[in-house]
């Protein structure tokens, strides 16, 4: 089961309000009407996801330039290794990623969650 940090819950709804450009973009051209549902920083244990499908397990990560850092790397490899251990996979874009190639992270995204729910 997954843990919940309730007092994530107001740092979620702002980042909702403030999503990137990237974020944005895969959110209302692609995540906002897929078929299987997906949420916008979801918040999992003590970390908040950029987007999340439960059906799928899935987690959607856009990252921007300063993840590239050896700090942040570290930072995200910890993140990734809590996730793993609920049983959740982790994809990583980042904005170049979308801005180059957006449909191709579509159909990779599309591609993972049906290899997870199997339809």
């Amino acid at each position: 089961m997954l843990k919940y940090n309730h007092e994530l819950i107001a740092k979620a709804r702002k980042l909702r309000k403030e999503m990137t450009p990237q974020e944005r973009r895969l959110w209302h051209e692609f995540l906002k009407d897929y078929s299987i549902k997906f949420r916008r920083q979801k918040p999992i244990d003590t970390y908040i996801v950029d987007f999340y499908c439960h059906d799928a397990k899935l987690a959607v990560e856009i990252d921007g330039s300063q993840h590239y850092e050896e700090y942040e790397r570290r930072k995200d490899n910890e993140r990734t290794a809590v996730l793993e251990s609920y049983g959740i996979k982790v994809l990583r874009y980042s904005n170049y990623d979308v801005n180059t190639s957006f449909y191709e992270v579509c159909e990779s995204i599309d591609h993972e969650v049906k290899l997870r729910i199997k339809r």
